[in-house]
């Protein structure tokens, strides 16, 4: 039984890193006796002087409705480089690392965190650190687990967006173009365009074409709504291009948005507009549900750390909260099935995705 354990956030903030935290720090102190240390600003926390709290249950309490997290989170860091578009792990500050961990007398961590924190997170592993992985994307595409916290809440902002969003389009004619967060998949764009009543929906799975988007628009025209509501997911991909805007790592940084409403201005002559959501969709207190997942999570992970699992990253499957390989965690992102029952009913109910033969499944 490990006597005290660490725990920090990586990655971009999510709503519910905070339960997540609370569910470790109740469960480690209240059911095993374990220390908690929280590790402040990501893996970047333990090397140097180390940046750390010590965690109590008061020190927890009432930050389960709070978003962001308490402990501070990183993007970019030293641990991992990117060359030739692949992830490297230097040695260095790993070793830096495991020495400083030592030091403080943390014995094992807990690492919430996507996939590239989580790939780190397998590094400590490797080198023989007990680890257990806790998974968090608004983003949903982690292939190992069916839901991450905070995915939920983004759905429940976005949705509230185009609600918002259709009475102006309404009231003005006009195209309104919300663009949502998912990078390389269009989970958030597929699911809130469901839910908040969009009428065509771009997501990087279904290549666009602007001919098959310009159709769906006049067909509205012609049966009277002069409105027209479109959910662009930001990793939207025009047949025949490639995404827009990539950083040095690869990763789309917006601006497809625009670019939809900016065509459909000059194609249609029709008034467009463009509403980028942003972090405003990772921001604010996490929905029921997220906070329910990361309590879930949050304990799991104590408990598997606590009966000797380690190398593992918790996951939901079929309902139920069990823990797969880090190594499985980070292999692939899992993209919206485009033969899917998802996909099929928002065909069904009139949606289209104007992709060049849009036609039903």
């Amino acid at each position: 039984m490990y006597q005290q354990i660490g725990i920090l956030t990586g990655g971009g903030d999510a709503p519910g890193l905070n339960a997540v935290i609370r569910a470790v720090v109740r469960t480690a102190i209240g059911e095993f006796g374990m220390k908690c240390i929280g590790i402040e600003d990501s893996f970047e926390g333990i090397l140097g002087e180390p940046h750390t709290m010590k965690l109590t249950t008061k020190a927890v309490s009432g930050i389960l409705p709070r978003g962001g997290t308490i402990l501070g989170t990183r993007n970019r860091g030293s641990f991992v480089k990117m060359v030739d578009g692949k992830p490297v792990f230097p040695e260095l500050p790993i070793d830096e690392a495991l020495a400083n961990l030592d030091i403080l007398g943390i014995e094992a961590l807990i690492v919430l965190g996507g996939e590239g924190t989580l790939a780190i997170a397998e590094q400590f592993h490797i080198r023989g650190f007990p680890v257990i992985g806790v998974p968090k994307t608004i983003d949903n595409d982690l292939a190992a687990t069916e839901l991450t916290f905070g995915f939920m809440t983004a759905i429940d902002i976005a949705t509230e967006a185009l609600d918002r969003l259709h009475t102006t389009a309404a009231s003005h004619d006009r195209v309104m173009v919300l663009e949502v967060m998912g990078r390389h998949t269009g989970w958030i764009a597929l699911h809130a365009g469901l839910a908040g009543s969009a009428d065509i929906i771009l997501i990087p799975e279904i290549p666009f074409s602007f001919d098959s988007l310009l159709r769906k628009v006049n067909e509205r025209e012609k049966a009277g709504s002069k409105f027209t509501n479109i959910v662009v997911a930001e990793g939207a991909v025009e047949v025949g291009k490639s995404q827009l805007y990539l950083d040095q790592e690869g990763i789309r940084l917006g601006g497809m948005g625009s670019y939809v409403s900016r065509r459909v201005e000059e194609l249609t002559g029709k008034e467009s507009r463009c509403v980028v959501l942003g972090h405003l969709q990772r921001g604010g207190s996490p929905n029921a549900f997220d906070r329910m997942l990361g309590t879930n999570f949050g304990a799991c992970a104590v408990r598997s750390l606590a009966n000797g699992q380690t190398g593992r990253m918790v996951a939901l499957q079929a309902g139920e909260i069990t823990t797969v390989p880090l190594s499985l965690a980070c292999a692939n992102i899992k993209t919206v099935p485009i033969n899917g029952q998802l996909v099929r009913t928002a065909r069904d109910i009139g949606i289209s995705f104007a992709a060049p033969k849009e036609t039903k499944l």
